[in-house]
Protein backbone atom coordinates (compact mmCIF):
# COMPACT_ATOMS: atom_id res chain seq x y z
CA UNK A 1 0.00 0.00 0.00
CA UNK A 2 3.03 2.25 -0.32
CA UNK A 3 3.99 2.65 3.35
CA UNK A 4 7.64 1.71 2.83
CA UNK A 5 7.90 3.66 -0.44
CA UNK A 6 6.38 6.81 1.07
CA UNK A 7 8.72 6.61 4.06
CA UNK A 8 11.76 6.22 1.79
CA UNK A 9 10.69 9.11 -0.42
CA UNK A 10 10.23 11.34 2.64
CA UNK A 11 13.81 10.68 3.79
CA UNK A 12 15.68 10.64 0.47
CA UNK A 13 16.93 13.62 -1.50
CA UNK A 14 15.72 14.85 -4.87
CA UNK A 15 18.48 12.93 -6.69
CA UNK A 16 17.57 9.56 -5.19
CA UNK A 17 16.61 6.68 -7.45
CA UNK A 18 14.20 4.03 -6.23
CA UNK A 19 13.33 0.81 -8.00
CA UNK A 20 10.01 -0.58 -6.81
CA UNK A 21 9.52 -4.23 -7.70
CA UNK A 22 5.92 -5.45 -7.58
CA UNK A 23 4.79 -8.86 -8.71
CA UNK A 24 1.03 -8.38 -8.42
CA UNK A 25 -0.46 -5.88 -10.91
CA UNK A 26 -3.58 -5.51 -8.78
CA UNK A 27 -1.52 -3.92 -6.00
CA UNK A 28 -0.53 -1.15 -8.39
CA UNK A 29 -4.11 -0.89 -9.67
CA UNK A 30 -5.34 -0.49 -6.07
CA UNK A 31 -2.65 2.12 -5.32
CA UNK A 32 -3.73 4.14 -8.34
CA UNK A 33 -7.43 3.47 -7.81
CA UNK A 34 -9.33 2.90 -4.55
CA UNK A 35 -6.22 3.36 -2.37
CA UNK A 36 -5.01 6.45 -4.25
CA UNK A 37 -5.43 8.76 -1.26
CA UNK A 38 -3.38 6.43 0.95
CA UNK A 39 -0.68 5.97 -1.70
CA UNK A 40 -0.41 9.78 -1.90
CA UNK A 41 1.02 9.79 -5.44
CA UNK A 42 4.19 7.94 -4.45
CA UNK A 43 4.12 5.84 -7.63
CA UNK A 44 4.21 9.00 -9.74
CA UNK A 45 7.24 10.48 -8.01
CA UNK A 46 9.99 10.98 -10.66
CA UNK A 47 12.50 9.24 -8.37
CA UNK A 48 10.54 5.98 -8.63
CA UNK A 49 10.92 3.37 -11.35
CA UNK A 50 8.26 0.67 -11.24
CA UNK A 51 9.46 -2.80 -12.22
CA UNK A 52 6.59 -5.29 -12.57
CA UNK A 53 8.60 -8.35 -11.63
CA UNK A 54 9.44 -10.59 -8.71
CA UNK A 55 11.68 -8.65 -6.33
CA UNK A 56 14.03 -11.64 -6.11
CA UNK A 57 14.55 -11.59 -9.88
CA UNK A 58 15.25 -7.83 -9.81
CA UNK A 59 17.75 -8.20 -6.98
CA UNK A 60 19.47 -11.30 -8.36
CA UNK A 61 19.96 -9.63 -11.77
CA UNK A 62 21.52 -6.45 -10.34
CA UNK A 63 25.05 -7.00 -9.00
CA UNK A 64 26.50 -4.08 -6.99
CA UNK A 65 23.56 -1.86 -7.94
CA UNK A 66 21.85 -0.80 -4.72
CA UNK A 67 22.82 1.30 -1.71
CA UNK A 68 19.88 -0.24 0.13
CA UNK A 69 17.31 -2.96 -0.42
CA UNK A 70 14.12 -2.68 1.61
CA UNK A 71 12.11 -5.88 1.69
CA UNK A 72 8.51 -5.92 2.78
CA UNK A 73 7.69 -9.27 1.16
CA UNK A 74 5.08 -11.69 2.46
CA UNK A 75 4.82 -11.60 6.29
CA UNK A 76 8.54 -12.01 6.80
CA UNK A 77 11.15 -14.64 6.06
CA UNK A 78 8.87 -17.66 6.26
CA UNK A 79 7.02 -17.36 2.94
CA UNK A 80 3.69 -17.69 4.76
CA UNK A 81 1.56 -16.20 1.97
CA UNK A 82 3.69 -17.13 -1.03
CA UNK A 83 6.06 -20.10 -0.78
CA UNK A 84 8.12 -18.73 -3.67
CA UNK A 85 9.21 -15.89 -1.37
CA UNK A 86 11.39 -18.39 0.47
CA UNK A 87 14.04 -18.25 -2.26
CA UNK A 88 15.03 -14.71 -1.35
CA UNK A 89 15.21 -15.64 2.33
CA UNK A 90 17.34 -18.77 1.80
CA UNK A 91 21.07 -18.64 2.48
CA UNK A 92 21.73 -18.56 -1.28
CA UNK A 93 19.16 -15.83 -1.81
CA UNK A 94 20.62 -13.69 0.96
CA UNK A 95 24.11 -14.09 -0.53
CA UNK A 96 22.72 -12.91 -3.89
CA UNK A 97 21.08 -9.94 -2.16
CA UNK A 98 24.43 -9.10 -0.56
CA UNK A 99 26.02 -9.27 -4.02
CA UNK A 100 23.41 -6.78 -5.30
CA UNK A 101 24.45 -4.20 -2.72
CA UNK A 102 27.20 -1.66 -3.17
CA UNK A 103 30.00 -1.48 -0.60
CA UNK A 104 28.51 -0.29 2.69
CA UNK A 105 24.99 -1.19 1.57
CA UNK A 106 22.13 -2.28 3.79
CA UNK A 107 19.48 -4.95 3.38
CA UNK A 108 16.48 -4.09 5.58
CA UNK A 109 13.80 -6.75 6.04
CA UNK A 110 10.43 -6.28 7.73
CA UNK A 111 8.75 -9.17 9.50
CA UNK A 112 5.52 -9.57 11.43
CA UNK A 113 7.38 -11.68 14.00
CA UNK A 114 10.90 -12.42 15.27
CA UNK A 115 12.83 -15.33 13.79
CA UNK A 116 16.12 -16.27 15.48
CA UNK A 117 17.08 -18.76 12.78
CA UNK A 118 16.63 -16.11 10.09
CA UNK A 119 18.79 -13.61 11.97
CA UNK A 120 21.48 -16.30 12.18
CA UNK A 121 21.10 -17.00 8.45
CA UNK A 122 21.75 -13.32 7.69
CA UNK A 123 25.00 -13.63 9.64
CA UNK A 124 25.96 -16.78 7.74
CA UNK A 125 25.38 -14.87 4.49
CA UNK A 126 28.10 -12.42 5.55
CA UNK A 127 26.04 -9.55 6.94
CA UNK A 128 26.47 -7.68 10.20
CA UNK A 129 22.95 -7.83 11.66
CA UNK A 130 20.95 -5.52 13.89
CA UNK A 131 17.43 -6.55 14.91
CA UNK A 132 15.05 -3.73 15.81
CA UNK A 133 11.58 -4.18 17.30
CA UNK A 134 9.05 -1.61 16.11
CA UNK A 135 5.42 -0.90 16.89
CA UNK A 136 2.86 -1.32 14.14
CA UNK A 137 1.41 2.11 14.88
CA UNK A 138 2.63 5.50 16.02
CA UNK A 139 3.05 6.11 19.71
CA UNK A 140 4.24 2.57 20.42
CA UNK A 141 0.79 1.12 19.89
CA UNK A 142 -0.19 -2.05 18.11
CA UNK A 143 1.63 -5.29 17.50
CA UNK A 144 5.41 -5.42 17.69
CA UNK A 145 7.17 -6.19 14.43
CA UNK A 146 10.82 -6.75 13.57
CA UNK A 147 13.13 -5.09 11.07
CA UNK A 148 16.52 -6.62 10.46
CA UNK A 149 19.22 -4.25 9.23
CA UNK A 150 21.84 -6.39 7.52
CA UNK A 151 24.96 -4.42 6.60
CA UNK A 152 27.63 -5.37 4.08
Amino acid sequence: MGFTLRAALAKLGKDAKITLAELVPEVIDWARGPMKKLAAGCLDDPRVTLDMDDVADVIFASPHSFDAILLDVDNGPDGLVRAESNRIYSLGGLKKAKHALKAGGVLAIWSAAPDKSFAARLGKAGFTVEEVRVSAREGGKGAKHVIWFAKV
